[in-house]
């Protein structure tokens, strides 16, 4: 969660890229507002697809892990131990699928201001 935190920060910033994009009367002809915005977009976009693909790859992750536990689990029903370990994975997935919503609602949000 903290590396989203810090994936997230071209995110949070996108008001301030803006404003330091479009240029101001003194600097019209020194820079290429155009040129600024589509970089700007660009990174906008390696860094949403990027983080989807991190979030969905430790879903998939835990998700492999969780699948195991549960074959284990049935082999081993008295295993307080393992229960716990079934449980800590488990809360770990539902948490990184809530990640994909929040995701979707930074994404949206940040589109909206870049439009």
């Amino acid at each position: 969660q903290e590396l989203l935190r810090v994936m997230r920060t071209i995110d949070d910033r996108i008001v301030h890229e803006l404003n330091t994009t479009i240029p101001t009367a003194s600097f019209v002809g020194k820079v290429d507002p155009g040129q600024t915005c589509r970089e700007l977009y660009d990174s906008l976009m390696d860094a949403h697809t990027n983080r989807e693909r991190i979030i969905k790859n430790c879903i998939a992750q835990t998700s492999s892990v969780v699948k195991t536990l549960r074959e284990e689990r049935e082999k081993a029903q008295d295993d307080v131990a393992l229960l716990k370990q079934l449980r800590k994975e488990q809360t770990k997935l539902k948490l990184m699928q809530s990640e994909l919503n929040v995701e979707e609602v930074v994404n949206d949000r940040s589109w909206k201001v870049l439009s």
